[in-house]
């Protein structure tokens, strides 16, 4: 499980260089929106169960952010394709390694933490979009590390 989530991760991270490559900023969006560290410090304490919901619940927040009306931002609508299909692919797969009772509801944190950073910073300009990448590259490479603590922990 672990060097397969490193290769799809790494998959996507190239892919979102990619899109920063691509994408022409000429001016700075201001990142209004903390990133949550607390969140990833918490469940870095947490059982193996919890620290896969949550990675899964990562993987879907960032696809969800993807999956948004995003013909503002200067991305090949190629790149972002694969970039939801291996996202969602990660998701799948990490999902099902989750046990029957690991049904729990979704960190309602997190998921406003992403609900912001869709609603206040994108303003339908190529600009925003670039913080949205580089904001979905931060939580895939925590997610990395959470990943790679679950094995460690076996």
């Amino acid at each position: 499980m672990d060097h397969k989530f490193r290769q799809h991760n790494e998959e996507t991270l190239n892919l979102l260089d990619t899109m920063a490559t691509n994408a022409t900023n000429t001016t700075e969006v201001e990142v209004t929106v903390a990133f949550p560290n607390h969140l990833y410090h918490q469940v870095s304490k947490s059982s193996v169960e919890d620290k896969l919901a949550f990675t899964v619940q990562i993987l879907e927040e960032v696809a969800a952010l993807f999956e948004e009306d995003h013909s503002a931002a200067s991305w090949e609508d190629s790149t972002v394709r694969n970039l939801l299909n291996i996202v969602n692919k990660q998701a799948e797969e990490l999902h099902s390694c989750i046990g029957s009772h690991g049904h729990k509801k979704k960190t309602t944190k997190l998921h406003m933490y992403f609900k912001r950073l869709s609603h206040h910073i994108l303003k339908e300009c190529a600009e925003a979009w670039e913080v949205i990448r580089k904001e979905a590259k931060a939580h895939l490479m925590r997610a990395e590390q959470l990943a790679s603590s679950l094995h460690t922990a076996h």
